[in-house]
């Protein structure tokens, strides 16, 4: 979870469809931090974020697993960011993730992720370049090795949970969320190594 969360490539300003702020459910969401919301997608005199995470130490509203968010009703807010959180997940695991994006939407409500481009990230495997800085993140050097398996010195300091277990390109993304039922999928190499995606719920 070393990328960026602030500056989405899709160029969507969201305005609220009433006069109250909309609320938008930020799944994963570590310790609080305003500036994790996207603004072009969330500005904060619009937004109520409810924070979910399966850490209780980061103190979130709910403390629940992305695939299991029971804690949250069924079409109950008008957003979900998740921001690298998939690639944690098991493959078997990423349907039950993103139908429950799906189910806690409300109608017309949309989900927008992010995570590594395993596509740009093989290329610089393929120059050999496994184990060279791909870019500086607020966490230190970040190499194609650790957007594969997770950020090393992370882990390393005791944080399984920063491991990867699954991978995405632009085209499998898309897949992924259409089958959960979203609409009108959107997804975006950032060229940063970064997956974008934004997907509504129509039904």
């Amino acid at each position: 979870m070393t990328h960026s969360a602030t500056s989405a490539p899709l160029e969507h300003t969201v305005l609220p469809r009433q006069t109250e702020p909309q609320t938008v459910l930020h799944v994963g969401c570590g310790a609080a931090d305003p500036a994790k919301l996207p603004a072009g997608y969330f500005p904060p005199d619009r937004w109520y974020e409810i924070r979910l995470d399966l850490d209780p130490a980061v103190r979130p509203d709910h403390v629940a697993s992305i695939t299991n968010m029971g804690v949250v009703a069924d079409q109950s807010v008008d957003a979900v960011w998740s921001a690298h959180n998939l690639e944690h997940l098991f493959a078997h695991e990423v349907p039950l993730a993103l139908r429950e994006f799906h189910r806690v939407l409300r109608r017309g409500g949309f989900a927008l992720v992010t995570m590594p481009d395993l596509q740009q990230v093989a290329e610089l495997v393929v120059n050999g370049s496994l184990e060279d800085t791909a870019y500086m993140s607020t966490m230190g050097p970040v190499r194609p090795l650790d957007m594969i398996y997770g950020f090393a010195p992370a882990i390393a300091g005791g944080n399984a949970f920063m491991a990867h277990r699954t991978g995405f390109t632009a085209a499998t993304l898309r897949a992924c969320l259409e089958r959960a039922g979203f609409h009108d999928v959107e997804v975006q190499r950032d060229g940063r190594f970064g997956l974008w995606a934004y997907a509504i719920r129509n039904d």
